[in-house]
């Protein structure tokens, strides 16, 4: 619970909204928190409405095609020029950048991890961000990074911006709120948001939590965008107008503040005297945005057999190779299973993507034990996996009749690149030293008489 005087100081941080959010994927937007205050008919008038300063934000090349290319205008109390100033290096130890090989003797191998535990001091988002795996080359924007998140404290006067990716962020315990540049959003376990490369934010806490987890994937590549659905047409998977953009909201505020911000690989810390969340109106494309997982409508199987498990893909971003993304963010959610003469669960198989897995509630219908809410998984580049010896038996002796997986939330972040593990997760405790004894149970069943199964 929030205490007197937290909630006073909220209340008086001159913070301004409207309520709700616009639906659409990729859209062209325009909102403003004050009347009048976002141009008409043109984007850089000579003078502003309310004093306002017009700025673009660009997320892509001034000459990328209109399909890809990104902007959004912004009209602002100051500019950024104003919110930036002579940095000083500061560290966050934890958070790692690719090209990145942990210093750890760990040998090669499966992994899997119980949850991160709480911290045992105060830590805001930023200081609770630990790092498992780092991908490709963020300097040559390929590959990513997955990483895992524990905080109880609030970014109040700190905020960030992140130079080297865009910010893809999966709530596993505790509702946030990300107050980015463009507005706010409230994100709960379940849902998901993403920050775009280069936009301040900072995150604080909602609800009563002791500890506020969750996971991160950095995208160093291309950004995020939905799938192409193929046979499947116009409908399903991910819809566009699930995504919601939020509306214009600022931040008044006269105190001191810091700005941190992630550039290369290091982090650069300028203090100034205002919030830099002073954008009053803007339109554009290029905007945060958040997704309820529950409204992903899954298509599979109703015969026999099941498709590949990028049926369930939520986000891709492309890398130049056509269909090799440079990392797809996957679920896995509630559904129906229906397929005869089939074991349901995921196959057993090597894969040339390298797919680090976590669970956001529920049980993984190919793991019958030690994979938790809060859990993680690494199965990188050609490494075998699949169900464990109890989710064998059950699959292949259970009688085939509908049944729905309810209750389930597990997701994938999965790249072209191979993850390297970072020396914090090889050394984790959490770290599940037994994870292989769950495949022990196979044994050989193999019996050369013609028609025995």
């Amino acid at each position: 619970m929030l205490e007197k005087a937290e909630k006073q100081r909220r209340a008086g941080s001159g913070q301004q909204r409207a309520a709700g959010y616009m639906p659409g994927f990729g859209n062209d937007f325009e909102t403003e928190s004050l009347p009048g205050a976002l141009p008409q008919g043109q984007n850089s008038p000579q003078k502003c409405n309310y004093g306002l300063y017009a700025e673009q934000l660009s997320g892509s090349p001034f000459t990328a095609p209109r399909g890809t290319n990104e902007r959004s205008w912004l009209y602002r109390i100051r500019p950024s020029v104003r919110h930036t100033g002579r940095f000083r290096r500061v560290d966050y130890p934890h958070w790692k950048t690719a090209p990145h090989v942990g210093e750890h003797s760990l040998a090669l191998g499966q992994l899997r991890w119980s949850p991160l535990p709480a911290p045992s001091e105060a830590l805001d988002f930023l200081q609770g961000i630990r790092t498992m795996t780092t991908a490709g080359d963020a300097l040559t924007q390929a590959g990513m990074a997955a990483h895992a998140y524990a905080f109880n404290a609030d970014m109040v006067d700190d905020y960030f911006f992140n130079a080297d990716g865009e910010l893809l962020i999966v709530p596993e315990t505790g509702a946030i709120q990300v107050f980015t540049e463009l507005g706010r959003m409230d994100v709960e376990p379940s849902e998901i948001c993403l920050i775009p490369r280069g936009m301040m934010f900072k995150v604080t806490r909602l609800g009563e939590e002791k500890v506020w987890r969750g996971y991160i994937c950095e995208n160093y590549g291309a950004k995020f965008t939905l799938p192409d659905r193929g046979p499947i047409g116009a409908n399903c998977l991910a819809n566009p107008r699930d995504f919601k953009t939020p509306v214009a909201a600022y931040e008044d505020k006269e105190t001191p503040c810091r700005v941190q911000v992630k550039w290369c690989g290091s982090f650069h810390m300028v203090e100034i005297g205002h919030s830099p969340l002073d954008v009053v109106a803007w339109h554009g494309n290029y905007a945060p945005y958040k997704y309820d997982l529950k409204t992903f409508s899954p298509v599979g199987a109703i015969l026999f057999d099941h498709p590949d498990p990028s049926i369930f893909t939520v986000l891709t971003a492309p890398s130049g190779e056509e269909g090799t993304a440079n990392v797809d963010f996957v679920i896995f959610p509630p559904r129906w299973l229906v397929a005869e003469h089939t074991f349901r669960p995921p196959w057993y198989h090597r894969n040339i993507m390298s797919e680090f897995m976590g669970l956001i509630y529920g049980r993984y219908d190919a793991k019958e034990e030690g994979f938790v809410p809060g859990g993680m998984s690494l199965h990188n580049m050609m490494l075998a996996h699949g169900s464990d010896f109890s989710g064998f038996e059950k699959a292949s002796n259970g009688e085939l009749k509908p049944v729905k997986l309810d209750n389930t939330m597990a997701f994938m972040f999965e790249t072209r690149f191979p993850q390297q593990l970072t020396t914090f997760a090889a050394e984790l405790d959490t770290l599940q030293d037994d994870y292989m004894d769950c495949w022990s149970g196979l044994e050989r069943k193999f019996d050369g008489t013609p028609g025995i199964k």
